[in-house]
């Protein structure tokens, strides 16, 4: 292939990967999807937010950081997500998906995007319930239940 053809077809593909990313911001307790608001979010404090629908006000999800009651040892922090209208709960130890050093809002707007492309929330904020029973056991740890206390 000539340099022109693979600038080409590098060009082609870049534009195709923003054609269809989207933009997730949280803006004055507003979750915004490509500028549309989508839910409401609320921060609680720096280890925990809620999101709730634009219909009714009804509270859909509440992210939870848990230090697992080791505040100096990391190792074993976790966080929970708690899809409340669908009644299950999910504990993953993979922080790797929403982390961003000291921005909770920025970690939430990747945990947003991360649910959309899950397709647990749709583009209209809406849970879909058989979405959100394989997200449960794609990444649920059930840590709870297996930490001695």
């Amino acid at each position: 292939m000539t340099t022109k053809k693979r600038l080409t077809l590098f060009l082609f593909m870049l534009s195709f990967n923003f054609y269809f990313s989207q933009e997730v911001v949280i803006k004055d307790e507003k979750v915004l999807l490509d500028g549309k608001q989508i839910l409401k979010a609320e921060k609680i404090n720096a280890f925990q937010y809620s999101f709730f629908t634009m219909k009714d006000d009804d509270e859909i999800l509440m992210w939870k950081y848990m230090d697992n009651e080791t505040p100096k040892y990391m190792e074993d922090d976790y966080f929970i997500l708690n899809f409340l209208t669908e009644k299950i709960k999910v504990e993953t130890t993979d922080i790797s998906k929403i982390a961003n050093f000291m921005n909770s809002r920025k970690g939430m707007e990747k945990l947003i995007k991360w649910l959309i492309k899950e397709r647990v929330l749709n583009h209209d904020g809406e849970l879909s319930s058989e979405r959100v029973a394989i997200f449960k056991e794609k990444y649920d740890e059930n840590i709870t239940e297996r930490t001695f206390r």
